[in-house]
This record gives structure tokens, C-alpha cells and sequence, in this order.
């Protein structure tokens, strides 16, 4: 069995490594801003999914073309939705002083 010596804080020999993990609210509101990064794409690739609805010639159409209109206008409201419930849990964790960006007002 080795112990690990302590650190000395008055030895300006010893050098401290900051810890391999992150805080718990730093590490979620990371995650939290990759899922917001990742949002955008979702949404395209939904939008894409009514350019998939083909039958099998221009009379025989399996979904009408309200039925797409209905579903975009249904993803784009559910991207809105999603982004607000970004937005609300990145304002309950708080700004974070290992996450760069601007400082908040």
C-alpha cells in the first residue's frame, strides 16, 4: 500500500492538479448546452422526414399535402417548446464560472 503524500500549500515545489471531475451543476449545464447544440440538427432532420412521404405516382399520394403543412407547423412548435425548456434550465443552474461566455448583467 502507498499513500499518496499530502500537499504542501506553503511548498511552492509542489504543484496541486485541479480535480478530474467537474461539479456537478458545471457538468449539467454543460451537457445541457450540448443537448441546445444539438437542437438545430434535430429540427432539420425532422423538417426532412414529410420529403419522404411519396406514393407511388403523383395521384396515389399517402398523405396530403395538409397533412405535412400540420406535421411541420407540429415540430416547429415542438422545437419551440424544447428551447424554452432549455432556456428555463439553464437559468435554474445559474451561471457557472467554469463555462465561458459573457458575464450575466
Amino acid at each position: 500500500m502507498s499513500a499518496e503524500p499530502e500537499i504542501d500549500p506553503g511548498d511552492p515545489g509542489q504543484v496541486s492538479h485541479p480535480p478530474v471531475f467537474l461539479e456537478r451543476q458545471g457538468y449539467r449545464r454543460r451537457r445541457l448546452m450540448d443537448a441546445a447544440r444539438l437542437l438545430p440538427l434535430i429540427g432539420a432532420g425532422l423538417f426532412a422526414v414529410p420529403l419522404l412521404w411519396s406514393g407511388t405516382s403523383e395521384t396515389d399520394a399517402p398523405y396530403s399535402l395538409s397533412s405535412a403543412i400540420i406535421y411541420i407547423f407540429g415540430v416547429w412548435a415542438g422545437l419551440i417548446v424544447l428551447a424554452a425548456l432549455f432556456g428555463y434550465g439553464a437559468r435554474r443552474l445559474g451561471r457557472s464560472s467554469d463555462v465561458p461566455g459573457p458575464e450575466p448583467d
